[in-house]
């Protein structure tokens, strides 16, 4: 068995049919929630992964820039979503010559901040970056549901999809490392192809509970305006237009975080 970095990253069309968004429900959710709370045009998406959420943004007349670390991604941001401006950068502490109204953080790229000091670095970089009364935005998998439910875990969840004519089968097993306070993944790609090894990937999330979260906002200067399970991009059903706003339970397995810089 060999080892990636990280397959889907290195192969981003694989990446959007893995995970496919033909209605661009991410985009439209993030435009949503700013247009909701006032934002103005200026928009940061911190790891922006293919663009399409941040090209869905500059599409409504945004002015957008999109920042990542995988390099593999940028190239296929700029040539099948362009529009925005993708620099490299990670996410963990950035410097920007500019000013943005709003940074937004979807898919749990927050939580790639694996200890209080990288948690600390993003937000002292959106802090550096936000106009005054700016808005952070995240969508992100919620501590409170994981560790308190083994639903899930250590069970292989199994996924397939046929992509340039090769069949691609993905094994996932998520497992809870306590001591970490993090969400640790193990997938493993096997393909139709004869004499292909399957390719073995490892990646983590940290885990945040609501408040915890509250905590660190509070000390980095921030005010906490929505904190909840959604409905957003990744619930179950997803966000749709006209959908009910929420109302404020913290119950389910994503979180969805408005916070405003204090003036």
């Amino acid at each position: 068995m060999s080892a990636s970095g990280n397959l889907l990253t290195d192969h981003p069309e694989l990446y959007e049919a893995q995970f496919p968004d033909p209605d661009r429900i991410a985009g439209r959710w993030a435009e949503h929630v700013l247009r909701r709370h006032g934002a103005g045009d200026r928009v940061l998406d911190a790891g922006c992964g293919t663009g399409r959420d941040i090209a869905y943004l500059q599409a409504q007349g945004r002015d957008t820039l999109g920042i990542d670390m995988a390099g593999t991604m940028l190239t296929y941001a700029r040539a099948h979503h362009p529009g925005p401006e993708y620099h490299r950068a990670d996410l963990r502490g950035f410097e920007l010559d500019r000013t943005v109204d709003a940074v937004l953080c979807l898919d749990s790229s927050l939580l790639y901040c694996h200890s209080n000091e990288e948690l600390a670095g993003f937000l002292g970089s959106c802090r550096r970056h936000l106009a005054p009364g700016g808005l952070l935005v995240a969508e992100l998998r919620n501590g409170a549901y994981f560790l308190g439910a083994g639903e899930g875990l250590g069970v292989p969840h199994t996924r397939t999809l046929t992509w340039q004519g090769v069949t691609h089968t993905s094994t996932t097993t998520l497992h809870i490392d306590r001591a970490a306070q993090l969400l640790r993944r193990r997938r493993v790609w096997t393909t139709g192809e004869s004499g292909r090894s399957p390719v073995e990937q490892h990646s983590a999330w940290r885990l945040l509970f609501p408040q915890e979260l509250r905590h660190l906002l509070a000390h980095a200067g921030f005010d906490v305006l929505e904190l909840h399970d959604g409905p957003g991009p990744r619930t179950d059903p997803p966000w749709r237009p006209g959908a009910p706003e929420p109302a404020g339970c913290a119950d389910g397995d994503r979180l969805h975080l408005v916070a405003r810089l204090a003036r």
